[in-house]
C-alpha cells in the first residue's frame, strides 16, 4: 500500500469508522449497523472543523464507499480467521456513486476571474493552477527548492493534505504524479513577485503562519473570489478541467496533456476529455472539408 492510501486510510478509521463502530463487540455487528453508519456519514459525517463549517454536513457517496471497502477487508479478514461467522458487510446496499458534471471557465470569464483574484491578493496561487493543471494537494505542497526560475521549470514532489484535522505533507498517489512541468515567461514572473510575498517561508503559497495552507482555505478563497467576479460556483478541482480543456482546444496533444496532468495512461486522459477531442476532431474534418471541396 502506498504511503498516501494508508494516511487516507488511517485518517478514515480514527476520524469516522472507531468513533462510530469501536465500541460495538465483533460479533454483534450487523448489516444494520453498517447501514445506519453509512447513512449517517451521508447525512452528517463531516468531521468538524473551522474550515467546515460552511460545506455540507455529508460526506460524498465516493467517501461512504471507501470507508466501506475498507471495513468489508477487515471483516473478510475476520471471516477468513474463524473470528466471525460470516461478513455483515457482504449484505450492505451501498449509495451509487455519482459522476460530478465536469465544469470548466470559458476563455471570456478568466479575464474576470484572475482581476478579481488580484484585488484579492491571491491570483499567483489560481494563475499557477490555471497554468500548470496541478492537483489541489499538489499546489500546496509547492516549495521554492521544487522551482527553477532560471531553467523555468517546476518539480511536483508532494501534496499537502489532513489527517486528523493536521496539515500534513504526504507522498503523492501515482508514480506519474512526479512530473516536471515548464513555466511559461509570464507564470515565471508571477513566481518571482510571489517569492518576493513569501519571506522566509519555504512554501510557495504559504498559510499566514508560515506553514503549509489547508486545503479548505484555498477552496473558500475560490468561491469568494467567484461570487465577487460574479461568476458560477465552480470546484477547485474544475481549475484542472478548465487548464486540460484549454491546452486540447488549443493544439496540445493529448499525450503531452496527460503526462502534464500526472495522469497514468494517455487513454485515461482521452476518455476524461472525450468531449473536447470529439469536438477537435469535427473542426479537423471541417477544415479538412474546406480544402478539398474544390476537388470534388
Amino acid at each position: 500500500m502506498r504511503p498516501s492510501t494508508y494516511l487516507t486510510y488511517h485518517g478514515y478509521i480514527e476520524n469516522h469508522i472507531k468513533p462510530q463502530l469501536g465500541k460495538i463487540p465483533l460479533n454483534d455487528l450487523t448489516t444494520l449497523h453498517l447501514q445506519q453508519f453509512y447513512k449517517k456519514l451521508l447525512a452528517e459525517g463531516r468531521v468538524e472543523r473551522i474550515e467546515a463549517q460552511k460545506q455540507p454536513k455529508g460526506l460524498s457517496v465516493k467517501t461512504v464507499r471507501n470507508i466501506h471497502q475498507i471495513i468489508s477487508s477487515a471483516l473478510k479478514l475476520a471471516v477468513e480467521q474463524r473470528l466471525i461467522a460470516h461478513n455483515p458487510a457482504d449484505g450492505c446496499a451501498l449509495p451509487k456513486a455519482e459522476r460530478k458534471e465536469m465544469q470548466t471557465l470559458p476563455v471570456e470569464q478568466l479575464t474576470s476571474f484572475l482581476r478579481e483574484a488580484k484585488d484579492s491578493g491571491v491570483f499567483a496561487l489560481y494563475y499557477i493552477d490555471l497554468t500548470t493543471g496541478l492537483r489541489r494537494g499538489e499546489l500546496l505542497g509547492l516549495k521554492w527548492s521544487d522551482i527553477d526560475l532560471e531553467k523555468g521549470d517546476l518539480r511536483v514532489q508532494r501534496q499537502i493534505g489532513r489527517i486528523n484535522s493536521k496539515i500534513i505533507e504526504m507522498p503523492l498517489k501515482t508514480k506519474n504524479a512526479y512530473r516536471t512541468l515548464p513555466l511559461s515567461a509570464d507564470a515565471i514572473d508571477v513566481l518571482m513577485q510571489q517569492r518576493r510575498k513569501t519571506g522566509n517561508s519555504e512554501w510557495v503559497f504559504p498559510s499566514p503562519t508560515g506553514g503549509p495552507m489547508s486545503p479548505d482555505s484555498v477552496l473558500h478563497m475560490l468561491h469568494r473570489v467567484l461570487k465577487r467576479a460574479g461568476l458560477p460556483k465552480v470546484r477547485f478541482h474544475d481549475l484542472r478541467h478548465t487548464f486540460a480543456t484549454l491546452a486540447l482546444q488549443n493544439g496540445v496533444d493529448v499525450k503531452t496533456v496527460s503526462g502534464m496532468l500526472g495522469h497514468f495512461s494517455a487513454g485515461f486522459t482521452l476518455d476524461t476529455y472525450a468531449h473536447v477531442t470529439t469536438s477537435a476532431k469535427r473542426e479537423a474534418a471541417k477544415t479538412m472539408g474546406n480544402i478539398l471541396s474544390g476537388a470534388v
